[in-house]
């Protein structure tokens, strides 16, 4: 029994129409292999899969350059002059834009004015005019910006230095009037510390209960409690 006969249209599924142009391909190039030892014949393939991806074959005895140049000789063509002569007028293109802006920068500059008429001069006057206006425009909102910055670092740095103020101010408080709490195990560590530090002579520590603050008032004698 013989094979179906496939009918020859589009594969929809991309997985399958994958699949069967890399295997018709590879077939392809068997057969083109086969042409090249069976009749010593040279041969070339190009292909472009769907997605661009190129795949060659060449016939080991050639080149892909030299294929093209026997093609060319076998029709009488030449590829390669047309494609130069394209690229030697892009070029030119390019160079005739890359004068006249050159000439335009140094007419900007205040050179080679001789050549130009009143409405040209009148012309090249209103664009630097508004070029300068431009640039003039762009430094006031640089200069603006700048400004703004540094008010706000300013003010930032203002806010710091009263908030340290404060601060400091806080803890100078609390360095005056921090002796006067009744905190007995602190204070006498402190006292101890300071009496041990480097050999220091020792402190004194006088104080006077809350109730004994009239005694001179009411005629008692007040021992002299300084110290020489």
């Amino acid at each position: 029994m013989g094979r179906g006969k496939v009918e020859i249209q589009k594969i929809e599924n991309d997985t399958n129409r994958q699949v069967t142009y890399s295997k018709r391909r590879n077939g392809i190039f068997k057969k083109a292999h086969e042409l090249t030892v069976l009749c010593d014949a040279r041969v070339s393939i190009l292909m472009l899969s769907g997605n661009k991806k190129l795949h060659e074959y060449i016939s080991p005895t050639t080149t892909t350059k030299r294929m093209i140049d026997d093609y060319q000789k076998a029709l009488g063509i030449d590829l390669w002059t047309t494609h130069y002569d394209r690229m030697q007028e892009e070029l030119r293109k390019l160079k005739e834009v890359n004068n006249n802006l050159r000439k335009e920068m140094r007419q900007i500059l205040g050179h080679d004015l001789s050549d130009l008429r009143f409405a040209e001069l009148h012309n090249l006057e209103q664009m630097i005019e508004s070029s300068v206006d431009s640039v003039r425009q762009r430094k006031y909102h640089v200069l603006k910006t700048q400004t703004d910055t540094h008010r706000k670092k300013v003010k930032a740095l203002e806010h710091r230095y009263s908030d340290l103020l404060l601060e400091s101010g806080a803890t100078y408080e609390d360095l005056q009037y921090g002796l006067g709490e009744d905190i007995e195990g602190d204070y006498d560590s402190a006292i101890t510390n300071l009496s041990n530090h480097n050999g220091a002579s020792a402190i004194y520590a006088l104080r006077l209960n809350p109730i004994d603050h009239d005694l001179s008032s009411e005629g008692h004698f007040l021992p002299d409690l300084s110290l020489n």
